[in-house]
């Protein structure tokens, strides 16, 4: 039984690979490359590997795996109170076990945020599929692997990542340790200085970003205010240009009530908000989940690249447009939701916070009041 448990977990990790391969043929041509080696990667892994423990799964012959070594716990223990470099340890599946301080800072993720989240969703899309690749294969033994990837916040910075296996004692698999450093030799002292701050200079920061929120919910009253009252279409799109620029890169407006349909697509340029117009909007799992729910959705580097469905072209909307996060909310007032607004920032610019997602749901309560207004 475990011979046969142990060859399907890894005939499920290769098909899960396989899938986000698939997505990722969307990526620009300059990052193709990297996918294609990835892709060839996994070939050889199922000629090399997998069936040949196949074979040996069917014959009965497949040799016992020896058990962790104390040493290794100790050792990597050490690694993670001294290192100075970030380090991660992630399982198969490149989920994170565990961050130590200098790569929360050089993330810019927290560590009880990060645990228990694959850790490739803080790259780029077009290297996310060959690091779970090396990842998969450094934790079945093939020895260490190193590759350079791009975190989606900062897509030009490329961070050379150091892949090797430990299997800390009571562990039932063998985890990987993940060293990543700059591109930069010079840089490479950026997180130990940042690993152990000092005390910290208050600033305006907090407080700027505070009046800025303030300034946009005056501006979106002032708007449906003067808006026609009880025109949802009007409504919608007015709401959606408040929101579009300083607010967000993207703003897709649907209509939900008597059947779906898209209203209004405000985009970085008119090409693109006309392809994503002519979108179903039945099509978006997000959006379709949102209406059905009646809850806003937080999403800072969506995982599922499917989640706001495809372009005509086929490809992922959120890996065309390089979605950073999103936020999606209803617009319901008790009852079925009468539309659903979604928003996307893109590239390096600043995720949405929690606090900048509860503004945006005060103001979709307040469009909604305005779609139902009676003139």
């Amino acid at each position: 039984m475990e011979k046969t448990d142990g060859f399907g977990e890894e005939l499920a990790d290769f098909v899960r690979r396989v899938a986000e391969l698939k997505a990722a043929r969307s990526v620009s041509e300059g990052d193709l490359p990297t996918v294609l080696d990835a892709a060839i990667f996994e070939l050889d892994h199922v000629a090399d590997q997998l069936w040949p423990w196949y074979e040996r799964v069917s014959s009965g012959t497949l040799p016992r795996t020896a058990s962790g070594d104390r040493q290794e716990q100790h050792l990597l223990r050490a690694v993670f109170q001294q290192f100075p470099l970030p380090v991660a340890l992630v399982d198969r599946e490149a989920v994170v076990r565990r961050l130590n301080l200098s790569a929360t800072s050089f993330t810019g993720v927290r560590s009880g945020h990060a645990t228990g989240r694959p850790l490739t969703g803080l790259l780029a899309h077009a290297d996310r599929a060959a690091f779970r690749s090396q990842a998969a294969a450094v934790a079945r033994g093939e020895g260490d692997r190193s590759l350079t990837v791009h975190f989606q916040q900062r897509p030009s910075d490329p961070v050379h990542a150091t892949l090797t296996a430990v299997r800390p004692s009571g562990e039932p698999h063998t985890t990987v340790l993940v060293v990543m450093q700059p591109g930069e030799l010079g840089a490479l002292h950026t997180a130990t200085r940042h690993a152990v701050p000092a005390t910290r200079i208050p600033d305006l920061a907090e407080t700027t970003r505070h009046a800025t929120l303030m300034d946009l919910l005056d501006e979106m009253t002032t708007t449906l205010l003067s808006a026609p009252r009880g025109d949802r279409e009007t409504v919608l799109r007015q709401a959606a240009q408040v929101l579009h620029g300083a607010f967000a890169d993207w703003v897709i407006a649907d209509t939900v009530a008597g059947g779906m349909s898209r209203t209004a697509v405000l985009a970085p340029s008119p090409e693109e908000a006309t392809a994503l117009a002519a979108q179903d909007p039945a099509t978006c799992p997000l959006v379709t989940e949102t209406a059905r729910t009646g809850s806003p959705s937080l999403q800072v580097r969506p995982e599922d690249p499917d989640a706001f469905g495809q372009d005509a072209q086929g490809a992922p909307v959120l890996v065309q447009a390089n979605v950073t996060s999103l936020v999606c909310v209803p617009l319901v007032i008790g009852g079925p939701a009468q539309g659903v607004l979604t928003l996307f920032r893109c590239g390096p610019r600043r995720a949405f916070s929690m606090a900048e997602a509860k503004t945006l749901d005060t103001m979709s309560r307040h469009v909604s009041l305005a779609i139902a207004a009676t003139p």
